[in-house]
Protein backbone atom coordinates (compact mmCIF):
# COMPACT_ATOMS: atom_id res chain seq x y z
CA UNK A 1 0.00 0.00 0.00
CA UNK A 2 1.47 3.31 -0.87
CA UNK A 3 1.54 6.15 1.56
CA UNK A 4 -0.68 8.46 1.23
CA UNK A 5 -0.19 12.11 1.88
CA UNK A 6 -2.46 12.95 4.88
CA UNK A 7 -4.82 15.64 4.54
CA UNK A 8 -5.74 17.70 7.37
CA UNK A 9 -9.76 17.09 8.27
CA UNK A 10 -10.80 19.67 10.60
CA UNK A 11 -10.45 23.21 12.29
CA UNK A 12 -7.39 22.00 14.30
CA UNK A 13 -5.78 19.73 12.16
CA UNK A 14 -5.48 22.34 9.51
CA UNK A 15 -4.36 25.09 11.97
CA UNK A 16 -1.61 22.37 13.28
CA UNK A 17 -0.75 21.25 9.85
CA UNK A 18 -0.12 25.56 9.30
CA UNK A 19 1.27 26.65 11.78
CA UNK A 20 2.14 24.14 13.73
CA UNK A 21 6.54 24.07 12.46
CA UNK A 22 6.58 27.64 12.81
CA UNK A 23 5.33 27.99 16.35
CA UNK A 24 6.97 25.12 17.77
CA UNK A 25 10.26 26.55 16.09
CA UNK A 26 10.09 30.14 18.10
CA UNK A 27 8.76 27.97 21.17
CA UNK A 28 11.73 25.86 20.84
CA UNK A 29 14.23 28.60 20.13
CA UNK A 30 12.84 30.56 22.98
CA UNK A 31 12.33 27.91 25.65
CA UNK A 32 15.26 25.87 24.78
CA UNK A 33 13.22 22.74 25.52
CA UNK A 34 11.62 20.42 23.35
CA UNK A 35 9.04 19.33 25.73
CA UNK A 36 7.98 22.91 27.11
CA UNK A 37 7.70 23.62 23.26
CA UNK A 38 5.41 21.17 22.81
CA UNK A 39 3.20 22.29 26.05
CA UNK A 40 3.22 25.84 24.81
CA UNK A 41 2.29 25.20 21.59
CA UNK A 42 -0.39 22.64 22.64
CA UNK A 43 -1.31 25.23 25.40
CA UNK A 44 -1.68 27.84 22.52
CA UNK A 45 -3.82 25.49 20.55
CA UNK A 46 -6.28 24.99 23.86
CA UNK A 47 -6.99 28.88 23.93
CA UNK A 48 -7.58 28.54 20.04
CA UNK A 49 -10.22 25.87 20.52
CA UNK A 50 -11.39 27.25 24.01
CA UNK A 51 -11.18 30.65 22.11
CA UNK A 52 -12.54 30.19 19.16
CA UNK A 53 -11.64 33.67 17.50
CA UNK A 54 -13.21 35.09 14.16
CA UNK A 55 -10.08 36.25 12.18
CA UNK A 56 -10.07 38.78 9.59
CA UNK A 57 -7.57 37.01 7.43
CA UNK A 58 -4.87 34.61 7.28
CA UNK A 59 -2.13 36.63 8.38
CA UNK A 60 -4.03 38.05 11.41
CA UNK A 61 -5.03 34.43 12.58
CA UNK A 62 -1.06 33.75 12.19
CA UNK A 63 -0.08 36.91 14.32
CA UNK A 64 -2.76 36.01 16.90
CA UNK A 65 -1.04 32.37 17.74
CA UNK A 66 2.43 33.90 17.76
CA UNK A 67 1.34 36.31 20.18
CA UNK A 68 -0.34 33.49 22.24
CA UNK A 69 2.74 31.44 21.75
CA UNK A 70 5.13 34.32 22.24
CA UNK A 71 3.01 34.74 25.79
CA UNK A 72 2.82 31.58 26.71
CA UNK A 73 6.50 31.68 26.31
CA UNK A 74 6.82 34.17 28.03
CA UNK A 75 5.24 32.84 31.15
CA UNK A 76 7.31 29.64 31.00
CA UNK A 77 10.30 32.10 31.43
CA UNK A 78 9.06 33.69 34.34
CA UNK A 79 7.82 30.38 36.05
CA UNK A 80 11.94 29.42 35.57
CA UNK A 81 13.01 32.41 36.68
CA UNK A 82 11.24 32.22 39.64
CA UNK A 83 11.98 28.17 40.20
CA UNK A 84 15.18 27.85 38.76
CA UNK A 85 15.50 24.21 36.83
CA UNK A 86 16.86 24.85 33.42
CA UNK A 87 18.30 21.83 31.13
CA UNK A 88 20.15 23.10 28.18
CA UNK A 89 21.14 20.22 27.47
CA UNK A 90 18.71 19.07 24.89
CA UNK A 91 19.00 22.27 22.64
CA UNK A 92 22.68 21.56 22.24
CA UNK A 93 21.82 18.09 21.32
CA UNK A 94 18.68 19.54 18.72
CA UNK A 95 22.27 21.55 17.28
CA UNK A 96 24.55 19.55 17.45
CA UNK A 97 24.76 18.32 13.56
CA UNK A 98 24.02 21.80 12.19
CA UNK A 99 26.49 23.47 10.61
CA UNK A 100 25.53 27.10 12.46
CA UNK A 101 24.87 25.30 16.02
CA UNK A 102 28.06 28.04 17.19
CA UNK A 103 25.31 30.44 16.31
CA UNK A 104 22.34 28.82 17.82
CA UNK A 105 24.22 28.70 21.46
CA UNK A 106 24.98 32.39 21.23
CA UNK A 107 22.14 33.37 19.92
CA UNK A 108 20.36 31.59 23.06
CA UNK A 109 22.25 33.82 25.49
CA UNK A 110 20.09 36.78 24.18
CA UNK A 111 17.30 38.03 25.84
CA UNK A 112 14.25 37.14 24.87
CA UNK A 113 12.90 40.33 23.72
CA UNK A 114 15.81 40.02 21.26
CA UNK A 115 15.81 36.51 20.38
CA UNK A 116 12.26 36.66 19.33
CA UNK A 117 12.42 39.26 16.54
CA UNK A 118 16.46 37.64 15.21
CA UNK A 119 14.42 34.49 15.34
CA UNK A 120 10.90 36.15 13.53
CA UNK A 121 13.17 38.25 11.28
CA UNK A 122 16.04 35.76 10.44
CA UNK A 123 14.64 32.41 10.43
CA UNK A 124 11.38 32.47 9.68
CA UNK A 125 11.86 35.64 7.63
CA UNK A 126 8.41 38.05 8.60
CA UNK A 127 9.08 41.74 7.89
CA UNK A 128 9.45 44.57 10.59
CA UNK A 129 6.47 45.74 10.51
CA UNK A 130 4.78 42.01 10.69
CA UNK A 131 6.98 41.38 13.59
CA UNK A 132 5.94 44.80 15.26
CA UNK A 133 2.19 43.21 15.07
CA UNK A 134 2.94 40.04 16.43
CA UNK A 135 4.63 41.16 19.79
CA UNK A 136 2.69 44.60 19.97
CA UNK A 137 5.21 46.96 19.31
CA UNK A 138 6.30 49.76 16.98
CA UNK A 139 8.15 49.41 13.82
CA UNK A 140 10.85 51.21 15.17
CA UNK A 141 10.88 49.37 18.37
CA UNK A 142 11.50 45.99 16.12
CA UNK A 143 14.28 47.62 14.32
CA UNK A 144 16.19 48.69 17.45
CA UNK A 145 15.91 45.19 18.98
CA UNK A 146 16.93 43.55 15.67
CA UNK A 147 20.08 46.23 16.29
CA UNK A 148 20.94 45.76 19.51
CA UNK A 149 20.31 41.89 19.14
CA UNK A 150 22.37 41.48 16.05
CA UNK A 151 25.40 43.70 18.12
CA UNK A 152 24.55 41.31 21.17
CA UNK A 153 25.00 38.27 19.09
CA UNK A 154 28.27 39.46 17.12
CA UNK A 155 29.46 40.38 20.88
CA UNK A 156 28.86 37.00 22.24
CA UNK A 157 30.01 34.86 18.91
CA UNK A 158 33.14 36.74 18.43
CA UNK A 159 34.17 36.56 22.30
CA UNK A 160 32.80 32.49 22.66
CA UNK A 161 33.44 31.14 19.35
CA UNK A 162 36.47 33.50 17.97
Amino acid sequence: MKNALVRPTNGIELIIHKYGNILFRLCLITLGNASDAEDVVQETLIKYLQKSPKFENEEHEKAWLIKVATNKCRDVLRYRKNHPVIDMEEIVELTKDATDGDIMDALMTLPERFRIVLILYYVEEYSVKEIAGFIGKSTSAVKMRLQKGRRMLNETYRKEYM
